[in-house]
């Protein structure tokens, strides 16, 4: 007897994978990146000085001419920093309102995670894996995880 399975019909399509690596597909996502990382620090008042940490320690001339002209394509690490960023300023505004959503980066925090700090602090402080672990606890409390 031969019985094959197989996984039941589904509406749920996995999304597919991006591959940072392939120059191709940075040049396509570059610069709506870097358009929507200045409108999300200017939404959460970051400050510049941050602003150029969070992007992975950018230069103050390099910061204000990516500003001015975003049409460049940037690094790997500099666009999953972006995307990781993007992905907590969207979760922020699912889980809480507006307001509270643009604060909650700026706001001591109790959470185990961020031991009384700010989340902006504790991702300045972390770099990657802390903007990695923020995204995590925000999709938890979103239900995404």
């Amino acid at each position: 007897m031969n019985v094959a399975y197989a996984y039941p019909k589904s509406r749920f399509e996995p999304t597919v994978v991006v591959d940072l690596n392939a120059k191709a597909e940075r040049e396509r996502l570059s610069k709506s990146a870097l358009k929507g990382f200045f409108k999300l620090v200017a939404a959460w008042g970051v400050r510049d000085d941050d602003a150029r940490e969070l992007l992975g320690g950018l230069s103050s001339s390099a910061y204000y001419e990516w500003k001015k002209n975003p049409d460049r394509v940037l690094e790997v690490d500099r666009i999953t920093r972006i995307s990781y960023l993007l992905g907590i300023y969207k979760a922020l505004h699912i889980v809480y309102g507006d307001k509270l959503a643009d604060e909650w980066v700026q706001l001591p925090n109790k959470n185990p995670i961020f031991g009384g700090r700010s989340p902006l602090a504790v991702m300045l402080g972390g770099g990657l894996l802390a903007m990695q672990t923020v995204r995590k606890l925000l999709d938890a409390r979103r239900g995404g995880l």
